[in-house]
Parts: structure tokens; C-alpha cells; sequence
């Protein structure tokens, strides 16, 4: 089975190849270049770099959310468009589930925080565990929208050791510092920030659970109202 990886939920625009047994190629920059610029160049780079063809991809999968409201609708548009006119399914990865997978096999928690701005972050809790070696995430807390100090108290209840990934590393890392009362630890660099190819890992185990849709179905998960929608809502009174 061969997968297409589109990540671009976060400033971190990315694209990779991936078979069951190996990552075929991947390209990833972190960029001030809109994603809008970068990932149709990417995906054809991709293709000449390593020779495939990938319109014969079984899959594409995509970044599904939460995230930048821009990035995810850039994604979504150019996996749609590959997968109508390729003939193919989509895997929807949730965002935070993806990075979490940055760390698959680490002991203890681990906790993507992303800063969604307006004092929250997208975060959720995983962990890991092996059957018949391989690994496996357990979702413990799924991905939400929730204020910092939310889930620092959600973890000092939990008491296990816990290890922090995401943008919003630099952002809040004062306040866990400060707040956090379990052992702790930030990922390195590069295994903090989203990525194609850890996108391709999870989205071929999902395509595998049949969680792929067609391209028609898939809307990302945004898990907060976009800007327009809030000032709509202000503008009506609420309503």
C-alpha cells in the first residue's frame, strides 16, 4: 500500500511518500512562503526526486485539524482536488494525533500543544503501548481546544511523567515550567513540529482501520469557530 501525505494545519508546509514498510521520500520547509506557493511545488518535486507515479497512490492523506483556518483549507482543496481527479480516497489524520505519533514508543504522556491564540491551545494526551511489537497510541485525552492551564491541571491529576511537542512549545513554556508538578521534558526540534511523513505513518494505519472517505465527505475539523464566523455571530448580536 502507497500513501500521499499533504501537511500544512500549521506553518510547516510538507509532503511525503510512504509504503507500508518504508518512507519513499518526503520534503518539509518551515517557511514564511504561504502554503498556497509551496505545496503543488513540493508534490511535484516529490515525484520527480524519487520516480513515482502518484497518481497510483492508494491513498492521500491530509492533515485534517484543528489548525491554521488558512493552511487547512489550502490542504483540504489540494487533496481533494489530487483525489477527484486521481480517483481516490482521502485519510483524514487529526492534527495533534499526527504530532503525538512524532513520539510513538516514548514512556509516559505525551502532550502536543499547538497555540491556537485568544489563550488556548490545541492539545491532547497520548501513550503508548506494543502488541506482537508493534506500537500503538492510545488516545487519552483527544485533541480539543482548551486553555494552557486546563490541561497542566488535567496532567498534575494524571501523575505521570509527560513529554510536550508542538508550537506551542516556545509559547508556553514558561507557564509549565512554573505550573507543571510531574516530571517533564520538550521534544528536540525535529520531532516537535508537524510532518509529512510521521502524517504518512498514521494515515496508512488508519487507511488500514478504514477510515478513509471519499472526497466529497472530508471537511476539516477546525474545533473553533473561523474569524468570519465570530464576527458574524458579534455583527448578529450572538445569534
Amino acid at each position: 500500500m502507497k500513501i500521499l501525505a499533504i501537511e500544512s494545519s500549521g506553518l510547516v508546509a510538507s509532503a511525503a511518500i510512504a509504503s507500508d514498510d518504508r518512507i519513499i521520500g518526503e520534503y518539509t520547509a518551515n517557511t514564511d512562503l504561504t502554503h498556497s506557493k509551496t505545496l503543488l511545488p513540493m508534490i511535484d518535486e516529490l515525484a520527480h526526486l524519487t520516480g513515482e507515479d502518484l497518481s497510483t497512490v492508494d491513498y492521500i492523506a491530509v492533515s485534517s485539524g484543528p489548525g491554521s483556518f488558512t493552511g487547512l483549507r489550502i490542504g483540504s482543496a489540494t487533496a481533494k482536488g489530487l483525489a477527484f481527479a486521481w480517483d481516490k480516497m482521502i485519510v483524514p489524520v487529526p492534527t495533534v494525533d499526527s504530532i503525538a505519533w512524532n513520539m510513538a514508543g516514548a514512556e509516559g504522556y505525551v502532550c502536543p500543544v499547538l497555540d491556537a491564540r485568544r489563550g488556548q491551545t490545541y492539545t491532547g494526551i497520548y501513550s503508548f503501548h506494543s502488541e506482537d511489537g508493534i506500537i500503538v497510541m492510545d488516545t487519552v485525552r483527544s485533541q480539543c481546544a482548551v486553555t494552557i492551564d486546563e490541561i497542566i491541571d488535567d496532567l498534575n491529576e494524571r501523575g505521570e511523567n509527560v513529554t510536550f511537542l508542538g508550537d506551542g512549545v516556545p509559547v508556553f513554556s514558561g507557564y509549565i515550567k512554573e505550573h507543571l508538578k510531574v516530571p517533564f521534558a520538550f521534544a528536540p526540534i525535529h520531532e516537535r513540529l508537524q510532518r509529512a511523513g510521521t502524517l504518512a505513518s498514521l494515515g496508512l494505519v488508519l487507511a488500514k482501520e478504514g477510515k478513509a472517505l471519499g472526497g466529497d465527505e472530508f471537511r476539516p475539523e477546525y474545533l473553533r469557530e473561523t474569524q468570519a464566523e465570530r464576527e458574524r455571530k458579534k455583527k448578529n448580536g450572538g445569534a
